[in-house]
């Protein structure tokens, strides 16, 4: 054999060996998809607990996440939010009657006209994080020790302040065992940690019934049990856009008080505060909703073209404005987070 023959045969020999070689280690991008998409497809529904951790306001905040999801010929979604400094929390439900965002508390119901969660970037459900994968043609793939590890782009509708995520699945299960939402200089400003997942969990009829939901969320918090909720602690935003408060009027109404605060700038804006001193003790009350869920950070509201409104501990928030985007209007409305100034 030639010394070019024998030359030739040894680079095929390494090439054969690279490939062997590459065949008993890390599995592709494409399989490694292929398998979470295959295993999420197989599931009836899916139990999970997470921490949300969100640092997009001027104090870190954390939420206590539990996700119900229920498969079906219209899937069903239960979504609870609880943070230590508010009473009862917070449901998102999907069921046949439509998507609610529910405050138990005081037995308050939003009903939107919307393609949730299918319409944006969901960070605690599973087929969410699945879908940003599948779609993003451009997603970096990191296969590590005990995680397949995705960089992928968000699709936050109503924000482009959170456009990277970094997903991990386990190699075992392949399910999603931790989120990082990222700003432009992938700086972490969200962050979600699940906490094992039941693959085959059992579901009673009333776990997604709106009403048995409120009933029984609403015996398990004081607010409910009080004659008169407090007095109400006016909360400005912390960010304006530029614009100034130059009149604030306070207004007595039924069983309650409202404040109502105008500020004129570039940006012009209203925001009121209102609070009541009454729970209704029969049936609930249900808003129907021309728009979105939005996550403020504290609380989840709805969002139209020009207004948002949320509950915090009792009170009820709206803000408005002709001049603002929604994200704008988002930006202002997560600044209030709870600062008082009395």
């Amino acid at each position: 054999m030639t010394k070019n023959k024998k030359h030739f045969t040894l680079l095929i020999f390494i090439g054969l060996l690279s490939l062997v070689v590459a065949g008993c280690g890390s599995k592709s991008q494409e399989s490694v998809i292929k398998k979470i998409e295959g295993t999420l497809g197989d599931m009836n529904g899916y139990k999970v607990e997470a921490q949300m951790t969100m640092k997009t306001g001027q104090e870190e905040r954390s939420y206590e996440v539990d996700v119900w999801y229920k498969k079906g010929q219209e899937d069903f979604y239960r979504v609870g939010l609880e943070n230590e400094e508010e009473e009862g929390g917070q449901v998102i439900l999907k069921n046949e009657e439509g998507v609610f965002v529910l405050t138990p508390a005081l037995k308050k119901s939003f009903k939107f006209q919307t393609d949730w969660p299918e319409n944006s970037s969901q960070p605690y459900l599973y087929q969410s994080l699945v879908n940003d994968v599948l779609i993003d043609k451009e997603a970096t793939f990191t296969d590590t020790e005990t995680h397949y590890v995705f960089l992928t782009k968000t699709n936050y509708q109503n924000s482009t302040n959170l456009p990277y995520q970094e997903v991990s699945f386990d190699k075992k299960s392949y399910t999603p065992t931790g989120v990082k939402i990222m700003d432009k200089d992938k700086n972490v400003l969200v962050e979600v940690t699940f906490d094992g997942m039941d693959m085959n969990p059992d579901f009673a009829k009333s776990d997604f019934d709106r009403e048995a939901i409120l009933e029984e969320t609403l015996a398990d918090t004081s607010v409910s049990n009080m004659d008169q909720l407090e007095e109400i602690s006016v909360m400005y935003p912390l960010k304006t856009l530029g614009a100034e408060l130059v009149e604030k009027q306070e207004v007595t109404i039924d069983e309650g008080e409202r404040v109502i605060m105008t500020f004129k700038g570039e940006r012009n804006f209203t925001l009121i505060q209102e609070r009541t001193d009454v729970v209704p003790t029969s049936g609930d009350m249900v808003q129907e909703v021309v728009g979105d869920v939005v996550n403020l950070g504290f609380s989840v509201g709805a969002i139209t073209n020009n207004t948002i409104e949320w509950n915090y501990n009792g009170t009820n928030f709206y803000l408005a404005s002709e001049d603002m985007t929604m994200e704008e209007l988002i930006d202002v409305a997560s600044s209030i987070e709870g600062q008082e100034i009395k």
